[in-house]
């Protein structure tokens, strides 16, 4: 992540709280940054060189005038103009995670082999809850890999409880008595 991804992030998080817009901001930067994956071209063109600034915010203007918080239209603006437009994933991500911190909620990536169903995730999302004692925001992902059991993501960390790691762990063993 840049630096300046996370200074346009926490300045943008500032201005929120001051209007109290934090979560209606985070919902708009998620679904933005969604659509900028979807279309990387959008962002290619915001940041086209034969374009001059005031055409490129135009395009903003035209694209989400009225239909994003004003506060994001103009970070939109104010980083295309500064040329870090390409960064706009990583601003969006630690806009997340400010927002988690003042929140307590963290956020859990869960993958297992096969799809958890509603009732297991919940039952994971409670009991994930209990332990870290914060607000879960749990993802489930599906790798058919691990063979079995879940490993979850989350601050950096690996929790991994599949059958895949406890095979490695064994094959490692039986290696070193050899």
């Amino acid at each position: 992540m840049t630096g300046g991804a996370a200074g346009y992030a926490q300045a943008l998080y500032c201005l929120a709280g001051e209007v109290g817009a934090e979560e209606e901001i985070l919902q708009q930067l998620e679904v933005l940054h969604t659509a900028f994956r979807q279309e990387p071209d959008f962002l290619r063109l915001l940041s086209a060189p034969d374009l001059s600034k005031a055409e490129r915010c135009k395009i903003l203007d035209d694209s989400f005038r009225e239909k994003v918080h004003p506060y994001l239209l103009n970070t939109l603006k104010l980083m295309t103009e500064k040329g870090c437009i390409r960064h706009f994933g990583d601003c969006a991500r630690q806009y997340r995670e400010v927002y988690n911190e003042e929140h307590g909620i963290v956020s859990i990536l869960a993958t297992s082999a096969v799809q958890l169903t509603q009732v297991q995730q919940e039952k994971l999302q409670v009991k994930l809850e209990t332990i870290t004692g914060k607000t879960v925001h749990l993802q489930c992902r599906v790798d058919p890999a691990c063979l079995g059991g879940v490993r979850l993501d989350y601050d950096g960390k690996r929790i991994d409880g599949t059958v895949q790691n406890r095979l490695d762990a064994m094959k490692e063993l039986l290696k070193q008595w050899n």
